[in-house]
């Protein structure tokens, strides 16, 4: 075998959540790391990017495999749709996966590693299905393949612990679904990692799956109780209910949570059934850590650590919100695709260029949006009634964005730092829309903030709905750059902060 210094492992969703954090795993475990994603600008705002390889590729585009797989020793799978209606998401999951199967047998890899999920007693859900066909296809490839199953992972920033961290933190009581009762057997996210850059070395006669999980087996109600103790929170009182389908439940958790109810559905249906391990022998290959698994209060305190401090590397809004478009905004000035509606507005300010900047970065989340958050806050109650992501995804760190950050929802399209931030908008609507925001020194130690609005109707709704809320944009847009320039005067000692 070689050594790790001579191996090349490829990353496929290296944006993602587990990805994101893979990569600078494998490059301090001392492989050469390349990392295949759709977008690479979000790929090089990471801060690993610069030890990397970052290459454009799509496994739904096979044309892009084959430079992305040359030379490439190992492979990580961890392609696959958390969201979609009907069967799309399954046959999309399906073609991908044998074209990156057979693209990887012609380039000659020498091993494929895919994470996949735990199965679980009784029937499975569609998206554990869509996983387990994924794995089947992989493992019937000439590939020598490894499967690691995982169930729940905990780790600051999964879907599955925000869904858990959220119900035990809004809800002192609460009345659940009756899948609280089914057993779970969770894992922490730095095990699961240990697990993946441990499969590089297993040697090319292993073509099998394998379970990983931690060492505690609890009921879903079990780790909401041990995760308010371990987050210092009072006894949470839980009453069990036959009534809520998976469905409704779904809906429930994306009232309640972040989570969105499309990402939420496939979590859910995996705990409809025990998601216990059936086997360790992973641990034939690839040693437990010498202090052992972490259990599943560990876990917590190190995840809640990490939030707290605002250490989240990756988090679920990392993946593309299910049924939004990742079009970029047309950028021909005489643009032929039809009509883009815009709302432009500019505030000349005290403030210099780099407290104003400060500002546009911090946007969102806790610190708001700068005119009549009622407004915001309706908005975004109205996108999670129609199935949207809302307002509550937030973002991953309070003060600093990246290129493919979710914020609220928004997400983060292009990021030019001290200069210019373009926002898409990942809301449920009949169009697209972006959100730019800039701001540029004035030459008399001030500076000059922009911002536009824009907009691009699909058929007459899309005119409809631009024309129906155009008499709200003077309240909404036409108080941001007032507002977003005072706070930036303000902390600049300028003048004192002004009401939204």
């Amino acid at each position: 075998m070689a050594h790790a210094e001579e191996r090349r492992c490829l990353v496929t969703g290296a944006t993602g959540y587990i990805g994101g954090r893979l990569v600078p795993e494998l490059l301090d475990a001392g492989f050469a790391v390349r990392c295949m994603v759709r977008r690479p600008d979000a790929a090089r705002a990471h801060p690993w990017a610069d030890r990397a390889e970052i290459v454009r590729g799509d496994p739904l585009d096979p044309a892009t495999l084959p430079a992305a797989l040359d030379g490439v020793d190992v492979a990580y799978y961890l392609i696959h749709a958390m969201g979609g209606k009907g069967g799309d998401f399954a046959e999309r999951d399906r073609r991908a996966a044998q074209a990156f199967a057979d693209a990887a047998a012609a380039a000659g890899v020498g091993r494929i590693v895919f994470l996949g999920g735990l199965r679980s007693g009784g029937e499975l859900s569609r998206h554990l299905r869509s996983r387990a066909e994924v794995a089947r296809i992989l493992l019937g490839s000439p590939v020598p393949t490894v499967v690691l199953r995982a169930g729940v992972i905990i780790g600051s920033g999964s879907a599955s612990f925000e869904m858990l961290r959220y119900l035990t933190e809004r809800l002192p009581a609460m009345v659940t679904p009756t899948w609280v009762r089914s057993r779970v057997q969770p894992i922490a996210i730095r095990d699961v990692l240990g697990y993946l850059v441990g499969a590089a070395h297993l040697p090319p006669e292993v073509n099998r799956g394998f379970d990983i999980a931690g060492p505690d087996v609890l009921t879903y109600r079990e780790m909401m109780l041990r995760y308010a103790a371990a987050a210092g929170l009072p006894h949470r009182v839980i009453v069990g209910v036959p009534l809520l389908t998976p469905k409704l439940s779904s809906l429930w958790v994306g009232l309640v949570t972040p989570v969105p109810g499309q990402i939420a559905r496939p979590l859910v249906e995996s705990l409809t059934s025990e998601v216990v391990a059936g086997e360790h022998d992973i641990a034939r290959y690839v040693p437990d850590p010498p202090d052992g698994l972490l259990g599943f209060e560990e876990s917590v305190r190190r995840a809640l650590r990490r939030v707290r401090t605002g250490d989240v590397s990756t988090w679920w809004g990392s993946a593309a919100t299910p049924g939004a478009s990742s079009d970029p905004l047309p950028t021909d000035p005489d643009w032929a695709g039809g009509v883009l509606f815009v709302d432009e507005r500019e505030q000349a300010t005290r403030a210099p260029a780099p407290a104003v900047w400060r500002v546009i970065e911090s946007i969102g989340g806790r610190h708001g949006w700068y005119s009549l958050p009622v407004a915001w806050r309706l908005r975004g109650v109205l996108d999670r009634m129609v199935g949207g992501v809302g307002l509550r995804r937030g973002r991953r760190d309070p003060e600093r964005l990246r290129v493919g950050d979710a914020l609220d929802f928004w997400r983060v399209e292009t990021l030019d730092p001290g200069r210019s931030l373009r926002l898409r908008a990942e809301m449920l609507l009949p169009g697209r829309a972006w959100l730019d925001l800039s701001v540029e020194p004035d030459g008399a130690g001030g500076s000059r903030y922009r911002q536009r609005a824009i907009f691009r109707p699909h058929g007459l709704l899309g005119h409809l709905y631009w024309w129906s809320i155009s008499p709200f944009h003077g309240l909404i847009f036409g108080r941001m750059p007032r507002n977003l320039t005072a706070t930036a005067e303000a902390e600049t000692g300028e003048r004192e902060p002004a009401p939204v």
